[in-house]
């Protein structure tokens, strides 16, 4: 279609070139509004899933006390589960507000079908979690999504262990995946619309219509620990915050007991800090429309791509923030093209163990 996958050349961009080359994904579809990226966007936040899926809940304490929720998405609600076994783990993380949209759920459903075993990791007070210490987690603090990583890894020793995330909550997975490096424990994994330079996306401001909907969802959950977040932050100021900046500062940098710059907060969480340290292949699937990362110029590191052999960008013209619609059954061609990613990666590290004759894990 009209898609570029910009990458340094190897063999597996090669593989993936070829997978890609040949998906039914990529082969264009067309929308009644192919020039409206910010209707794309509202199209794909709004929609809901096309089946109610059931979600089982598990909770997983962390060292510090804390608690992170894991959702395994079990199917459809009144169907069966997907078929085939644990072949592969899919950790879906959603956009930094917490906010499981309906296009993250409808990729889960995609992915069960498949034969994944999808599961959504929820931050700390995030959609419905409960927040049993007066913190949060920060934009880009990968401790706690690396607790749960290796919680997958123990509970599916032997399975592929992938990630995807959406929209800013790209930020926490490229943090991850770098200051992790060769033991992050995941085969591979994929942005949906990544946020790359966090700083400059809160500075830079974001369409009303985005960012208003997420500061109130923000707000909604975190008024509930009002009484255990006092001790550690100024709640009036937090919930009086007229932006996601405002109330990145109220939580992260004003708090009362350990204060901190702007400036301080953003050398510890930007996205990208450690990237030259990331060992596994990662796909961002981005549009150069998108109204929500802003113009490619300044919001895309067209330069990692060319220079590092795991970060893979396939860009499109239209597609919106998180949107990439089409008609029909599966109508966002974006989640197609993600899970065929992962299909192709899975049978290249399989043949690569083929030819090193490497053992299977156990």
């Amino acid at each position: 279609g009209r898609c570029r996958l910009l990458c340094k050349p190897s063999a597996l961009a090669q593989h993936l070139v070829r997978s890609l080359g040949q998906s039914a994904a990529l082969r264009g579809g067309r929308w009644l509004w192919p020039r409206w990226p910010r209707l794309q966007m509202l199209q794909q936040l709004l929609q809901p899933p096309e089946a109610e899926p059931v979600v089982a809940r598990e909770l997983l304490q962390l060292p510090d006390s804390g608690l992170v929720a894991l959702d395994w998405l079990m199917g459809p609600r009144g169907a069966g589960s997907g078929r085939g076994g644990p072949s592969s783990v899919l950790l879906l993380i959603p956009n930094a507000a917490g906010k499981v949209t309906g296009g993250l759920l409808q990729l889960g459903l995609r992915a069960l079908e498949r034969g994944f075993v999808p599961v959504i990791f929820n931050r700390r007070g995030h959609n419905g979690c409960p927040l049993t210490t007066p913190r949060l987690q920060p934009f880009g603090d990968p401790g706690d999504l690396r607790e749960a990583v290796t919680y997958l890894r123990c509970r599916h020793p032997a399975a592929l262990l992938l990630a995807v995330s959406e929209g800013s909550g790209s930020g926490l997975l490229l943090a991850y995946l770098g200051e992790s490096g060769s033991s992050s424990r995941l085969a591979a994994a994929a942005c949906i619309s990544p946020v790359f330079r966090g700083r400059d996306w809160f500075e830079a401001g974001m369409p009303w219509f985005y960012e208003w909907p997420l500061l109130l969802h923000l707000k909604r959950g975190l008024s509930r620990y009002a009484g255990s977040l006092a001790e550690a932050v100024d709640v009036a100021r937090l919930l009086g915050s007229r932006s996601l900046r405002e109330l990145e500062e109220a939580l992260f940098c004003r708090t009362k007991s350990r204060p901190s710059s702007w400036e301080a907060y953003w050398e510890r969480n930007e996205p990208l800090r450690d990237a030259d340290e990331v060992a596994v292949p990662v796909l961002c699937l981005c549009s150069a429309d998108d109204p929500v990362r802003g113009p490619p110029a300044r919001s895309l590191p067209l330069e990692l791509f060319r220079s590092s052999p795991y970060f893979f960008l396939l860009l499109t013209l239209r597609g919106g923030h998180c949107g990439f619609p089409r008609r029909g059954p599966g109508r966002c061609w974006g989640h197609e093209a993600v899970l065929e990613y992962f299909r192709a990666m899975a049978e290249f590290l399989r043949a690569e163990e083929r030819r090193k004759g490497l053992p299977r894990p156990r």
